[in-house]
């Protein structure tokens, strides 16, 4: 009687988590659409005024100095099911950040890739040619190991700004004499990091100068670095880190991605796509046997643990960290987040209106997590008291530096003039009390915290990073 209640409670909360996760994910791809409509009703009605606003711009631009091209980009990596430029729309994954520098770029990475995959796609983003896998790892996986073309900006067949960012490489003169500033958020951090150490391994073929100079910052926005022990509640298998349980969350997501691949509407996808087009899921290339084939899990990304979710386990983290490094000549600041607190010596969610709908039960579940005790822990030393603070995705032990299985030099700050001036080679950190939503989307539900948080970020970046012999800003003299 009691396993049958047990039972009944498990099936009631993952019935309440998927209906709150589509209603949110409704609500994103509605409000994409509700901006794009609104825009393109204000482009027919106003034309005339909109271009007389652009021509005033022009003029604006002749008169200025500044070119915003000879500063180093800063590139935005967005996280899990997220997105970059010129997908939904209109939508902004950061809220509008990028619009606070005059040199931001925002990619659009697979949003349920592997970390692997979505690094190798973030260099030839910012290089340009044609996204090589690699031969090995393609061949193990079972996808193409070849994907999307970026040409260079000169040669892209279209004129239109946000198309343009989709095919053109965006940085092609990106070397270690003209390095970039990464931010992350989420998994976008760790997606940054095995990029760095695929720079330093020349990695890239046809690359053989590449290294890990050619990375001047990394600043980590709730960043993924060691795990979570959310993974596991969402029906990861705590015993590998890899596999699936029969009945969760996880699984629906699964079958809803490999439907939505197979049926493959061009202008869905082209709207919001989950990057597997290089596992050729579509219906005209693997037909009906090939759908049943994904669904049985004997086939596709989700068969070969080719996707995110095992690379966010603590397990999947410890793997990846065994061969990444923190550099010498890299600046690295990082934003842990918490939304919990004690209360009676008892871990609880720190507020009930502050955590977004999305998280709050997640919150509580993972302030109250434990490890199976038949299950071997993931490491030595392991402590469930440890990663009971969180934000509703993460644990914050996991987002304030890498830790598993080594710990690398770091130093938490309060106030940023804490850490002035800047040594590269340590993770500068910091605790906010926020979730783990609280600076995408969204900019209103944020209020004051946004601006200072990006503020903080653009102007470590422009003003107190930087090598031996710095680059020339425009208008300033060193």
């Amino acid at each position: 009687m009691i396993r049958w209640w047990i039972s009944a409670l498990q099936l009631t909360e993952l019935f309440v988590s998927s209906m709150v996760h589509l209603l949110y994910g409704f609500y994103i791809f509605s409000s994409a659409v509700a901006g794009d409509l609104s825009q393109a009703f204000n482009e027919c009605f106003f034309k005339s005024n909109v271009n007389v606003l652009e021509v005033k711009q022009e003029e604006t631009k002749d008169t200025t100095t500044t070119d915003p091209n000879a500063l180093p980009p800063i590139v935005l990596v967005h996280g899990i099911f997220g997105f970059g430029k010129g997908r939904l729309g209109a939508l902004s994954y950061f809220a509008g950040a990028e619009k606070k520098d005059e040199r931001v770029l925002v990619p659009d990475l697979g949003s349920l890739t592997s970390i692997y995959d979505r690094a190798r796609e973030l260099f030839y983003y910012l290089k340009g040619g044609q996204v090589d896998y690699g031969a090995e790892h393609s061949e193990a996986c079972g996808h193409s190991q070849f994907g999307r073309i970026y040409e260079q900006v000169g040669h892209c067949p279209t004129v239109i700004p946000d198309l343009i960012e989709l095919c053109a490489g965006q940085y092609p003169e990106w070397d270690e004499d003209h390095p970039i500033h990464f931010v992350g958020h989420s998994a976008g951090a760790q997606v940054v990091r095995v990029l760095q150490q695929m720079l330093a391994d020349k990695a890239f073929k046809g690359y053989e100068n590449t290294s890990e100079n050619w990375v001047l910052s990394i600043t980590s926005l709730s960043g993924a670095f060691n795990g979570t022990t959310r993974t596991y509640l969402d029906g990861m298998q705590p015993e590998d880190g890899r596999s699936l349980k029969p009945i969760c969350l996880l699984q629906l997501c699964r079958i809803g991605v490999i439907i939505y691949d197979w049926l493959d509407i061009p202008w869905l996808k082209a709207y919001y796509n989950f990057g597997f087009d290089h596992y050729n899921m579509t219906w005209k290339k693997m037909g009906i046997r090939g759908l049943v084939d994904c669904l049985m899990g004997n086939a596709g990304p989700f068969a070969s643990g080719d996707w995110i979710l095992p690379d966010l386990t603590i397990q999947g983290s410890l793997q990846l960290n065994s061969h990444l490094h923190t550099f010498p000549d890299t600046y690295y600041f990082s934003y842990a987040t918490k939304r919990t607190r004690k209360f009676m010596g008892v871990t609880v969610p720190s507020s009930i209106l502050g955590i977004h709908p999305l998280l709050f039960i997640r919150v509580l579940q993972m302030s109250q997590w434990r490890h199976p005790p038949d299950v071997r822990p993931p490491y030595k030393g392991y402590r469930d008291e440890d990663w009971w603070d969180n934000d509703g995705a993460l644990n914050t032990i996991s987002m304030t530096h890498p830790r598993l299985p080594v710990e690398h030099p770091s130093q938490f700050v309060v106030n940023d003039s804490d850490c002035q001036p800047l040594q590269p080679g340590i993770w500068y950190y910091k605790i906010v009390e926020a979730d783990h939503i609280l600076f995408i989307v969204n900019r209103e539900r944020a209020g004051v915290q946004f601006d200072l948080i990006y503020d903080s970020i653009f102007e470590r970046c422009r003003k107190h990073v930087f090598r031996k012999t710095p680059l020339t800003v425009p208008n300033e003299t060193h």
